[in-house]
């Protein structure tokens, strides 16, 4: 399973992450590994942002907060010289058993969902 975290819907690097794995999509499948997305955006915005860009994978919301928290991605970021408290681009690969098998941190979107593939058919998905 490969479990996403991103900042937020329909901004540019949410958008190129999200359309790479809507693009290998169908590689995922043949590997048998489920693509899970999660921000802390609202259902309605998660539905339009699937719609808009046909995203053929499951977006969770998780709006409380509880899920970044819990998986230590709610941190402080910086942006133009602003520090606040949001989501960091944080990838988890979770194996048939539930263990985290790979963290990936500094994550690159557009060529991500490539990484992650290369990933799994080393560790023999």
């Amino acid at each position: 399973m490969v479990v996403y975290f991103y900042p937020r819907d329909n901004t540019p690097g949410c958008t190129k992450e999200a359309c790479a794995f809507r693009d290998s999509h169908p590689d995922f499948k043949k590997l048998k590994a489920v693509v899970l997305g999660i921000s802390v955006d609202s259902v309605k915005s998660h539905d339009k942002f699937a719609t808009k860009y046909e995203l053929p994978f499951t977006l969770l919301a998780d709006e409380d907060k509880k899920v970044v928290r819990a998986y230590g991605v709610w941190d402080k970021k910086k942006f133009m010289g602003r520090e606040f408290m949001g989501t960091v681009r944080t990838t988890f690969l979770v194996d048939p058993e539930g263990r985290i098998a790979r963290i990936y941190g500094k994550v690159r979107p557009a060529e991500h969902a490539d990484e992650i593939l290369e990933d799994l058919k080393d560790l023999g998905a």
